[in-house]
């Protein structure tokens, strides 16, 4: 799984970089942005993987974000931080889309890579907002 979890800080860290910058999506999926000596050692299959969420999440973001604003709680999602909102993005999508990951390891994923990237207690606030959003999708899952 330690290959899944480099592909989910990639596809978070190309998410944020699309946020704050807005560089295409093609530029992000070039991974040019990423070291080469990283990008040889994950190799084509392993760039598929962050890939997928990053065309899925920038595809479907209107949806994405309308699920993170129906459950943040006395908070606006214009005053969300940064890091926080593309670890959420990356994370809705999987949650909604990548039907054959478990919820469970989506936001435990999430919850750790909050805790190396994000601000101190802000995986505690991802947590509950990924785990929110598990709830109201839990039957519309395929199993």
């Amino acid at each position: 799984m330690a290959g899944r979890r480099k592909g989910r800080i990639i596809a978070f860290q190309a998410l944020y970089a699309w946020d704050v910058s807005r560089r295409s999506l093609e530029d992000l999926l070039a991974f040019d942005w990423v070291e080469d000596d990283k990008r040889e050692r994950l190799g084509e299959e392993g760039i598929a993987f962050p890939r997928l969420i990053i065309a899925g999440a920038i595809e479907h973001i209107e949806e994405i974000d309308r699920n993170i604003t129906e459950n943040l709680t006395n908070w606006d999602f214009d005053r969300l931080n940064k890091v926080d909102l593309a670890i959420l993005r990356m994370s809705v999508y999987s949650l909604l889309y990548q039907t054959d990951v478990h919820p469970s390891i989506v936001i435990d994923e999430a919850v750790d890579i909050c805790k190396e990237f994000g601000a101190d207690d802000s995986y505690r606030f991802v947590n509950a907002v990924l785990d929110s959003i598990r709830k109201k999708h839990e039957g519309s899952r395929a199993p």
